[in-house]
């Protein structure tokens, strides 16, 4: 019986060669990274549709609710600005309101507080006279649609969120990436595949060219 060391024909056979490394860890990431990412990218995908036409699913409706009352005249009329009582009015209207969203801004001048606060196809602005303590609450809504158009964009949602798309845009890297060295294993499709990557690539330049202002 002949062992491997002796045969050196059986040893390279059983070497791992590189190309089949290459192609064979291509093509577990092409598989996996595709099923992982698969949810996200499908959002991305109908969102960009809904993103491009907001009217066709009345992403573009909103609806504007008002309110106005009186809080604690003391948390605004302190002549020392830096004494205002920011987090006692914001957590006021979340309480009396249900207001989302993250603090985006607080203005105060002389005679006016006011707070804004945005999340996903949602605003909310307060005003509240220093003198007085009144205020008016306006609230911009809109519908589920624009939430997934606000998520699309990244727009008002948050540091986790954003980290979200920067992961989805990475995988999206490495699964174009593996499909592409995946064809290069492929011989007897590998020319058509590149020469129909290249003209998928001129024609998004063309229309660029031809129909963008």
């Amino acid at each position: 019986m002949t062992s491997v060391k002796n045969n050196p024909k059986k040893a390279l056979s059983k070497a791992k060669s590189p190309k089949k490394e290459v192609a064979k860890l291509s093509r577990w990431l092409h598989i996996y990274l595709s099923m992982v990412s698969f949810a996200i990218v499908l959002f991305f995908s109908v969102t960009g549709l809904t993103l491009n036409h907001p009217s066709w699913f009345g992403g573009d409706k909103q609806v504007i609710v008002k309110n106005k009352g009186l809080l604690n005249v003391g948390w605004v009329n302190n002549p020392d600005t830096n004494k205002i009582a920011k987090l006692e009015i914001v957590e006021f209207l979340r309480k009396n309101y249900q207001v989302k969203g993250a603090v985006s801004e607080i203005r105060i001048d002389d005679y006016e507080v006011s707070v804004s606060l945005k999340g996903p196809a949602y605003s909310c602005d307060a005003f509240i006279n220093r003198e007085t303590g009144s205020y008016e609450v306006s609230e911009v809504k809109m519908g589920v649609m624009a939430v997934m158009n606000d998520l699309h964009k990244g727009r008002d949602s948050g540091k986790g969120w954003g980290w979200i798309i920067d992961i989805s845009a990475v995988f999206l890297i490495l699964v174009s990436l593996s499909g592409l060295i995946l064809l290069c294993f492929i011989k007897k499709k590998r020319v058509a595949g590149f020469i129909t990557g290249v003209i998928g690539l001129l024609l998004c330049y063309l229309i660029y060219v031809i129909f963008v202002p």
